[in-house]
C-alpha cells in the first residue's frame, strides 16, 4: 500500500512538472527587436544582448539597427519583419489613432535626453531658443518624439512655426556630419552625439533637456520617453517569452542604477561608443539618471507626451488617445528577483 502510494505521488508529482515546465514553454525563443539608430537611452538594449542576458532567459535575440530614425524601426514591427522595437514612448499613441494596437511593456527612460546644440561659430549670434528664428535646423525627422517637444520649445520661446526650417537629418552620425559642413545651424539631437559635438569644440548647447531635472523644469515633470514595444497580438500570442524580454532589460535596468559610469562603459560593447570611451563615460555620467531603477509606468507621467502631441497633432484631439492602452505593467511586476540582479559578465 506504502508502496502504491509512493509511486502515485512520484506521478502526481512528474505530471505537475511537466504542467509547469508546458506553461513556461518559449513560444518564440529566436526573437528580434530593432531600433531606429543608437542613442544613449536604448542602452539597456545592447547591455542585454553583449552580457548574455537574453541567453539566461532562453531567447536567441536578434538585434537590428536601421541607421535611420525611429520611424523605420515602427514601420518594421507594423510590416512584420521585427518582433519588438526599442523606441519612443509616443509611437504607442499614435498608432493607436491608425487603428494599430501597440504597447510599452517596460519603461526605459523618464527623460528625453534631447539637447538643441549651435554650431560654435554661430554661438554669439543664437545664444537662446528663440535666436533660431530664420536658422535651418537639423532634427532626426518629422513627427518622432523629438520633432514633438522641439516645437513645444519653439512655442514656449514665442517663435511662430515657419520661423524655423526644420530638415530630416537621422542619426547621430549623420547630424554631426551635417554640423560639420555647414548645412544646418543647429541640431536637435540626443546623447552620445550631442557630447560628441560638445567634446569636440563643433556646438555648444542652448538648451539641456538631458536629465531628470531638466526635464521637469523644461515639460513640466517626467517624461516616459524610450520603452520596449510590441504589438497587443504578439503579447497574447507570446506572454512567456514577452516576460522573458522584459526579465533581460529589467536586468539592464538594475545594473545601470547600480554601477558607475565606467562600469557600465565597460560593460558596453565599443561599437556603441560613439566619439571613444571617455566620450561615453562622460555621456553616461551625465545621463544616467534619466533611467528608472524599475521600468514601471504611472499613467500620470503618460498623460504628459500625449498632452503635448495633442497640442500639435489634431488626430489626438478629435480621438482622444486611451491611455491604459498604450502600455502595460504586467510584465515589470512580474519580474522575478533573481531576474532583475545586477552583473555584467559576457
Amino acid at each position: 500500500m506504502v508502496r502504491w502510494l509512493l509511486v502515485w505521488l512520484a506521478a502526481v508529482a512528474f505530471f505537475a512538472a511537466s504542467s509547469a515546465g508546458r506553461a513556461e514553454t518559449i513560444e518564440r525563443p529566436h526573437v528580434s527587436v530593432s531600433i531606429g539608430s543608437f542613442i544613449i537611452g536604448f542602452l539597456p538594449l545592447p547591455l542585454a544582448h553583449a552580457n548574455g542576458w537574453f541567453r539566461e532567459q532562453g531567447l536567441d535575440v536578434d538585434v537590428q539597427n536601421f541607421q535611420a530614425s525611429g520611424t523605420k524601426a515602427l514601420e518594421s514591427l507594423i510590416g512584420g519583419s521585427s518582433d519588438a522595437v526599442v523606441g519612443a514612448y509616443d509611437y504607442t499613441a499614435r498608432m493607436q489613432t491608425r487603428g494599430k494596437d501597440i504597447r510599452c511593456v517596460i519603461l526605459l527612460n523618464n527623460a528625453p535626453g534631447i539637447a538643441v546644440a549651435v554650431r560654435k561659430d554661430l554661438a554669439e549670434k543664437i545664444r537662446t531658443v528663440r535666436d533660431l528664428k530664420g536658422a535651418t535646423v537639423g532634427i532626426t525627422s518629422s513627427g518622432t518624439a523629438l520633432d514633438y517637444i522641439f516645437r513645444k520649445v519653439r512655442a514656449d520661446a514665442g517663435l511662430a512655426p515657419d520661423d524655423v526650417r526644420i530638415v530630416p537629418i537621422g542619426s547621430g552620425k549623420n547630424a554631426i556630419a551635417a554640423m560639420e559642413t555647414g548645412s544646418i545651424d543647429a541640431v536637435v539631437h540626443q546623447d552620445p552625439a550631442i557630447t560628441v559635438m560638445q567634446r569636440s569644440g563643433l556646438a555648444k548647447v542652448i538648451l539641456d533637456i538631458r536629465s531628470i531635472e531638466q526635464t521637469r523644469a523644461v515639460l513640466g515633470g517626467d517624461y516616459p520617453f524610450t520603452c520596449l514595444y510590441t504589438s497587443a497580438g504578439f503579447i497574447e500570442q507570446n506572454p512567456v517569452t514577452t516576460q522573458r524580454l522584459v526579465n533581460a532589460f529589467a536586468k539592464a535596468l538594475a545594473f545601470i542604477h547600480d554601477h558607475t559610469a565606467v562600469d557600465i562603459a565597460d560593460a558596453t560593447p565599443v561599437e556603441y561608443h560613439l566619439g571613444g570611451r571617455d566620450v561615453f563615460v562622460a555621456t553616461l555620467e551625465a545621463t544616467k539618471d534619466m533611467f528608472p531603477a524599475v521600468g514601471r509606468f504611472d499613467p500620470a507621467d503618460l498623460a504628459r507626451p500625449v498632452l503635448l502631441i495633442a497640442t500639435f497633432e489634431e488626430a489626438f484631439r478629435v480621438a482622444p488617445i486611451r491611455i491604459a492602452d498604450t502600455y502595460t505593467n504586467r510584465f515589470v511586476d512580474a519580474v522575478p528577483p533573481a531576474a532583475a540582479g545586477s552583473g555584467a559578465g559576457r
